[in-house]
């Protein structure tokens, strides 16, 4: 087990528990509690920070909504692993409100998905194509289910940022499709988006299976594009999802 520090440090009264659980997210931060931790007893921790075990109760309930700390029934609280698509899981639901983040989030991914799928093209191997051509299968089959054509898309944008065989940017993906869970499940139900998603990863496979970054990338920026445009004109008035016609 990790020597785990002895000093928690003192917090000021005023919004106690937001202190408290800053504190023990900048010892994380500092390395000081590690993944697995286990913090010291509720009744030692209150009196070591010097603060009451309510609030200190509350600062640790906020912790555990951000799948920064487990409270385990009977065993106490334990620092998480600390898994990025855990951490980001809750954020979907500020997009699932602002139309403004969900935008941002697209900028986002034409940075991020199109740098990966250029890496994708150039190490795909040909197992991986044919793993490709499954989702994109998958795709056309769940089309009259958006839910389901949702899974399939996730799976074929996952499958991309694997074969880029950077774990770095595989962790950027996940968090940001964990992120774009409400935006997905908003723009797969405007009219023509599905089949115009199939349109683009039919184009996408297909750059990859000719193993040729310059065309993945174009590909990929261009259905990035497609759907964008389809939630700019929700969210301007002029688009209706198929639930509104």
């Amino acid at each position: 087990m990790t020597n785990l520090p002895t000093d928690f440090g003192t917090v000021e009264r005023a919004a106690l528990p937001d202190q408290i659980a800053g504190r023990i997210l900048q010892m994380i931060k500092d390395r000081q509690l590690k993944p697995g931790d286990k913090l010291p007893p509720e009744r030692d921790l209150a009196a070591t920070m010097g603060v009451g075990r309510p609030a200190l109760r509350e600062a640790l309930r906020a912790l555990a909504l951000m799948n920064v700390i487990e409270v385990r029934q009977g065993a106490g609280a334990y620092v998480t692993e600390l898994d990025t698509a855990q951490l980001v899981q809750h954020l979907d639901f500020v997009f699932a409100l602002g139309d403004a983040a969900i935008l941002d989030l697209f900028d986002a991914r034409k940075i991020v998905e199109v740098g990966i799928i250029e890496l994708a093209a150039q190490r795909i191997t040909d197992e991986e194509i044919a793993r490709l051509e499954q989702c994109l299968q998958k795709s056309i089959e769940s089309a009259h289910d958006p839910e389901l054509f949702l899974q399939a898309d996730l799976e074929l944008h996952t499958l991309i940022a694997t074969i880029a065989r950077n774990p770095i940017l595989r962790r950027f993906i996940e968090s940001i499709h964990q992120l774009g869970l409400a935006s997905r499940r908003r723009t797969g139900r405007l009219g023509g988006v599905i089949e115009q998603s199939i349109i683009d990863h039919h184009h996408i496979v297909e750059a990859l299976k000719a193993r040729d970054p310059q065309a993945a990338r174009e590909a990929m920026l261009s259905h990035l594009g497609n759907v964008e445009e389809k939630l700019k004109r929700l969210v301007e008035g002029g688009e209706k999802s198929e639930k509104e016609e």
